[in-house]
């Protein structure tokens, strides 16, 4: 059992990260919300209704998810970023979701373009231009729920820090939902909740639960991360 007794309300329009020790609950919060499964007990509401009186597909027309291992299928770069958004998208839609992912300028690159055959589950690219792929497929969708589960973990620093910023772009009024095991992408975050155990230890901004000092959980978790960049020679 990963949760008992557990309750988290996530605000409208805000940006709610979730952080914590593998093991704590952070992207089984993120499956109850696409419905990959459901609670034994209690419920998961949108907008106040038990989000298992939504039909399926309606709910999810409305929720895009990017993930660590992000899915992508035999087609064309064009048709993955176009999976799951309206029909009447037109090429200048493609390729500004794509610019905002930070991918434009490596898929123009390629001999095909947009027309480059991505392979079985995106075989022919590496891990970071696959996840900027997810992306820009999310951004398309223009969806009203935003999940990210650890989305730029396989982008080096620098196509992170680029990626981190469209996110961020994106996230502005929208529900968005965040696990990250790297601190730094989630600082801006209206809200963050330290998960341990499948429990709620401490919820508030970056820098209200940085002020509770060393005994606090987020603060511990941030110095583990810092402390490699800090060490000192006595």
């Amino acid at each position: 059992m990963v949760f008992i007794g557990f309750s988290i309300n996530i605000e409208a329009g805000k940006s709610t990260a979730l952080v914590g020790q593998s093991g704590s609950g952070k992207s089984t919060i993120i499956g109850l919300i696409e419905r990959f499964y459901d609670p034994l007990k209690g419920a998961v509401k949108i907008d106040g209704r038990d989000i298992r009186s939504y039909h399926l597909r309606s709910l999810r027309k409305h929720i895009a998810l990017v993930s660590q291992e992000p899915a992508l299928f035999a087609g064309t770069i064009r048709q993955n970023i176009m999976y799951g958004a309206s029909e009447d998208i037109d090429e200048s839609e493609v390729i500004e979701a794509a610019k905002a992912a930070n991918a434009h300028d490596f898929i123009a690159g390629l001999k095909d373009g947009y027309d480059t055959w991505c392979g079985d589950r995106g075989l022919q690219l590496s891990g970071g231009q696959k996840q900027r792929i997810a992306i820009a497929r999310a951004i398309l969708k223009n969806p009203a729920i935003l999940l990210l589960d650890e989305a730029t973990s396989a982008l080096d620093s620098q196509s992170e820090k680029v990626v981190q910023d469209a996110l961020e772009r994106m996230m502005i009024g929208r529900t968005s939902v965040v696990v990250a095991h790297r601190l730094s992408t989630i600082q801006n975050c209206d809200t963050i909740a330290v998960l341990d155990k499948g429990k709620i230890v401490e919820k508030g901004t970056h820098s209200s639960l940085l002020a509770k000092g060393p005994t606090g959980a987020y603060y511990s978790l941030v110095s583990l991360q810092r402390r490699p960049n800090n060490s000192e020679i006595n």
